[in-house]
């Protein structure tokens, strides 16, 4: 702790200094016209590379933050991290004078700033943007963690760093986007998906609807709520379990194919897969059956697949997975059978109990009044 107050203490001196300059820390804004995804890309072969001095003619601006830096005498590297990936820059006291190297001096890890330059490859081979001029864009008080990456002998990546508890990650999860790359891929990954179900939906001409959040009446689960009160009408409300009976009313008014991605609120269990918040999507069409239904959600998840990973196959804890449609398709008492050898449709309750206490899989007892809910219930567990 003693630590972090003495690196704020001097990036707050920092501050002061650059103030002193005459430098606005916290500029409005800065024209952008590359990111470095585009730089590298287009600078990966070294054999397509135009003449040195006709790329110190092409000026591009790139703007992010400083994720590593090396400051020597006059002249030194720092690394810019945007929404597209790092690149680093070279800035020399020749080039943008004194006075603005003499701000780069005060800059550090975490800072946020526009560079305008050129491309270059160093004697290195790292692409890189020789800076002609920069300007600071935010001067950061609060130090980002220290992140360390070691590859096994395997070749896996373990990550160490200041920020590794889960909890913390989840709470503070800008932080956690801004030293852990891999986290931005899940959010951009979750993104596709959405717009894929889109897609694909409405590709067979259903109508993306809006239902209520607030409810005086919830239904369409079975949850317990969150409750509210609407004061100018002094009534209670619900927070919404389920977006079902309306997406069903809209059906019964003459939207033959509706959906809707919606937030839903079930006051119960917390964990990190159980949330009391949480996105979900329904559909609902008319004059199709079960088959449709399903038809029509193997090609949801395939183009999902497609949108994220460019293939549908997967491997997960070892085992590859393929989402091509068709699936193989099994009556739920057929799988059982598949997988336990028993027929429970012939079978009496007490029997399919008994076998599931024999094979020692677990039971509510309060749905043990139930054969259906009994079969469900060993079809899930195996």
């Amino acid at each position: 702790m003693q630590e972090t107050n003495d690196l704020v203490k001097n990036r707050l001196a920092a501050l002061e200094e650059i103030k002193k300059m005459g430098i606005n820390p916290y500029p409005h804004r800065f024209d952008v016209t590359a990111n470095s995804a585009e730089i590298l890309s287009t600078f990966k072969d070294p054999a397509d590379e135009a003449e040195t001095e006709a790329n110190k003619l092409k000026i591009i601006s790139v703007a992010g933050r400083i994720m590593a830096i090396r400051k020597m005498g006059k002249a030194s590297f720092f690394q810019v991290k945007d929404d597209t990936g790092k690149i680093q820059i070279y800035i020399r006291q020749n080039d943008v004078g004194e006075q603005l190297y003499k701000l780069f001096k005060l800059l550090d890890i975490g800072d946020i700033v526009g560079v305008n330059g050129f491309v270059f490859r160093t004697k290195m081979g790292e692409v890189s943007v020789h800076a002609t001029t920069f300007e600071l864009l935010t001067k950061t008080i609060q130090p980002l963690p220290v992140v360390k990456e070691e590859t096994t002998e395997t070749g896996e990546k373990i990550i160490h760093d200041a920020f590794a508890d889960v909890e913390l990650r989840y709470r503070q999860r800008y932080i956690d986007l801004i030293v852990n790359d891999h986290v931005k891929e899940t959010f951009v990954k979750r993104t596709k998906i959405i717009q894929a179900i889109k897609r694909t939906l409405e590709g067979y001409n259903f109508f993306e609807v809006e239902t209520p959040t607030l409810q005086s009446i919830y239904g369409g689960a079975n949850a317990r709520p969150f409750i509210t009160q609407h004061n100018a009408l002094n009534i209670p409300l619900y927070l919404r379990i389920s977006n079902e009976l309306y997406l069903k009313r809209l059906v019964v008014g003459g939207f033959n194919r509706v959906y809707e991605f919606v937030k839903d609120f079930r006051n119960e269990g917390i964990d990190r897969t159980h949330n009391p918040e949480f996105t979900q999507v329904e559909w609902y069409q008319a004059y199709g059956d079960y088959n449709d239904s399903m038809n029509l959600f193997e090609e949801v998840v395939e183009k999902a697949c497609l949108a994220v990973n460019s293939t549908t196959k997967l491997d997960y804890q070892g085992t590859e997975i393929d989402f091509k449609s068709p699936w193989k398709r099994l009556k739920m008492v057929d799988a059982i059978a598949e997988k336990n050898g028993i027929d429970v449709l012939n079978m009496k309750k007490a029997d399919i109990i008994q076998y599931m206490k024999d094979k020692e899989i677990d039971l509510d007892p309060k749905i043990t009044h139930s054969k259906g809910l009994v079969i469900a219930a060993l079809f899930e567990a195996t």
